[in-house]
């Protein structure tokens, strides 16, 4: 028999974040998140509580936690796109049928009144880690995303959940024998770069940078994400909150701003050092090994995860991201063996053109999913 519990104490929420690492134990491909992060999400001042609510279940069996889940009604995202959703996160089962049915239907029943239907895995926006890995699970996740084992598909499916989006990941690597696209396309960055008089941001330090551009980074982030699956708009506390988390991996070798002839901001592209390899072996824990790990990462990265790319509108499709291929082309050389892009939907294909410049490979996808409220859990 399955026992639901509502996570309430100090045991139960340490349960509830240490769950996955003792699930995964000895998975070489699982990327634990940071640890106190983790922790954080219990605290009535979490950056997100301000624009939501959320539940924790944890599900036991003969005394044993067999499977966690998180509930969430984002508020905000309802409003933004006029929608009636719950979403639900942070689920991780033991193969078990009897489990997952009873965690899903748990955050079914708190969210259900008023709502319409239920998707995920979602977090509170689209940046925390989202989708179920359906293809991929061969490979190493990133620490941007989380790593599943394939029977999640055929437990979520089994309760009734149909794909609403999926999401593709592509490793980006250095082309080869294609030096002559590689010129055109450094080419056509400079004539794009001179036409529309515009320039790289330049910043001495890191502080610096996030001085000078951080306000002017969300405004374009919001801009080009608007009409992304699983956005919200950027609060105050929330990019104080993120400038807070990517002080420890921006590296300004890595990241790049355009500017206009009024110093405004019209373009950015962010990648970071790969920390996925310097977490694992702690769980995620800021432990003195992998404080040294991290340290080893973000000095000399073989790999890069792509975080971010944004044009605003005005300069949508005027051939403004050719300037940023043209500075990834530049970054790969000094010894980058790859570029990890994270998550594009796939249908978003304007994105997804823009990896051909690459030797690609497409070797992951995600989904989430989506199931109708029924009259019972609505009322």
């Amino acid at each position: 028999m399955v026992e639901i519990k509502q996570v309430s104490t100090s045991k139960e929420r340490k349960q509830f974040v240490e769950f996955p690492l003792k699930l995964y134990e000895g998975n070489d491909c699982f990327v634990p998140p940071l640890y106190g992060d983790e922790m954080a999400i219990f605290k009535k001042n979490y950056v997100y509580n301000e624009q939501s609510q959320s539940v924790f279940f944890l599900a036991y069996r003969d005394g044993k936690v067999v499977g966690r889940i998180q509930g969430i009604l984002q508020i905000a995202s309802n409003q933004k796109w006029g929608q009636k959703q719950v979403r639900f996160t942070r689920f991780d089962s033991i193969d078990d049928q009897e489990v997952a049915n009873a965690l899903l239907n748990a955050v079914e029943k708190w969210g259900g009144a008023g709502m319409r239907e239920i998707v995920g895995p979602l977090g509170y926006s689209d940046l925390e880690r989202e989708g179920l890995l359906i293809d991929g699970f061969e490979h190493l996740a990133t620490f941007e995303e989380q790593y599943n084992y394939p029977y999640y598909q055929r437990l979520i499916e089994n309760y009734g959940y149909v794909k609403d989006v999926d999401w593709l990941e592509h490793q980006l690597r250095m082309p080869i024998g294609k030096e002559a696209e590689i010129a055109r396309i450094k080419s056509l960055s400079a004539k794009i770069m001179e036409k529309y008089n515009l320039h790289f941001g330049m910043a001495k330090s890191t502080a610096q940078f996030i001085k000078k551009y951080g306000d002017e980074i969300f405004r374009v982030w919001d801009e080009a994400y608007d009409k992304i699956y699983g956005t919200v708009p950027f609060t105050e506390k929330l990019k104080k909150h993120m400038i807070g988390q990517f002080k420890l991996v921006l590296d300004m070798r890595f990241i790049h701003v355009i500017l206009d002839e009024k110093e405004e901001m019209v373009a950015f592209g962010f990648a970071f050092p790969s920390i996925a390899k310097a977490v694992q072996k702690s769980g995620g824990r800021l432990t003195l090994p992998c404080l040294f790990r991290l340290l080893k990462a973000l000095k000399d990265p073989k790999v890069l995860d792509l975080a971010i790319v944004g044009v605003v509108d005005k300069y949508r499709n005027k051939g403004v991201s050719s300037a940023l291929f043209a500075i990834m082309f530049k970054m790969m050389d000094s010894g980058i063996d790859y570029m990890e892009t994270n998550l594009n939907l796939e249908n978003n294909y304007a994105i997804l053109n823009m990896w051909k410049s690459f030797d690609t490979f497409q070797h992951k996808r995600r989904r989430c999913y989506i199931k109708p409220l029924t009259p019972s859990t609505e009322e």
